[in-house]
């Protein structure tokens, strides 16, 4: 029988970029693991995942139901907008498409995290204004969390304080991206060299704007590499926490197969910080029994 993990104790979300990743079966999951037992297997030790496969394309209908049906109550699924309204329309003239998106995603509603809205290098200061108009036509049924990436929401500016003006009236989280590990040394693999001409290199601004801060941490895949950075971000995260915040946190590393034992390691130090916040459960990979040796014959 599955074990779910307290998600209604937990205040945190954390969680890994995809579920769909079966270089993680022996650890994260079982060693025969199909696909239709990722999410369930996922769900019994993570609250939360980032569903970036919809910044690519639309599940099926049958898809998103068969996703509420597998996902136990007080897990977030933190779905990215297509790239279609936020990166080629940019948000504009795209109300009855964002309407359809919506309503593909209701059955998911008990589900879901804030929304994912990133928006690309060219969406920047003077696009404000369709920024606020976006958000202030949103249902207030489905939070959001807004990543940028102009460099000039970057540094502190007229940019970045009229940015925070509307996040905050609207409620809305500003998503931290931290890539710093990443970026930190030269690639030593060719998943970390594909991921640093992929991931930018921006400033870290911890200004919040709502209850639920958004952190992406992208690190490196050598876990001594990673660990200075975990440290880094727990006490912050614990200070979230204590704050009375809801903090949505997803560990990402160039080659996935990383992402679950960083993302455990980074709640086992805020755990450090707070004795309270519930266990994760073991990883059923884990937690299995180890493969039966048959007796060499003589």
């Amino acid at each position: 029988m599955m074990q779910w993990p307290r998600f209604a104790d937990s205040p945190l979300y954390l969680g890994c970029p995809v579920w769909a990743c079966a270089d993680w079966r022996g650890s994260l999951y079982t060693r025969e693991a199909s696909r239709d037992d990722y999410l369930p297997q996922y769900a019994s030790v993570f609250n939360a995942v980032e569903g970036n496969s919809t910044f690519y394309a639309l599940p099926a209908p049958a898809v998103v139901a068969r996703w509420a049906r597998e996902l136990p109550a007080g897990f977030h699924l933190c779905v990215k907008f297509p790239s279609a309204l936020t990166h080629r329309a940019e948000l504009v003239g795209v109300e009855r498409e964002c309407t359809a998106f919506l309503e593909l995603l209701r059955p998911l509603q008990n589900a879901l995290g804030p929304l994912l809205l990133q928006l690309g290098p060219a969406f920047g200061p003077a696009r404000l204004p369709v920024l606020a108009n976006f958000l202030g036509r949103m249902s207030r049924e489905f939070p959001v969390a807004v990543e940028l990436r102009h460099p000039e929401f970057f540094v502190a500016g007229a940019a970045e304080t009229e940015l925070l003006r509307i996040l905050r009236g609207e409620g809305v989280d500003r998503v931290i991206f931290d890539t710093r590990s990443l970026h930190a040394a030269p690639s030593s693999d060719e998943s970390t060299a594909e991921a640093q001409a992929r991931k930018p290199q921006l400033p870290i601004r911890e200004d919040l704007s709502g209850r639920r801060p958004m952190l992406r941490l992208v690190l490196r895949n050598e876990a001594a590499a990673a660990q200075p950075y975990l440290a880094e971000w727990a006490p912050r995260i614990a200070r979230w926490l204590a704050a009375g915040h809801s903090p949505q946190v997803f560990v990402h590393t160039p080659d996935d197969r990383h992402a679950p034992s960083l993302a455990r390691e980074l709640h086992r130090l805020i755990r450090a910080q707070m004795p309270a916040l519930p266990a994760l459960n073991p990883f059923p990979g884990e937690s299995e029994a180890p493969p039966s040796t048959q007796l060499a014959l003589f």
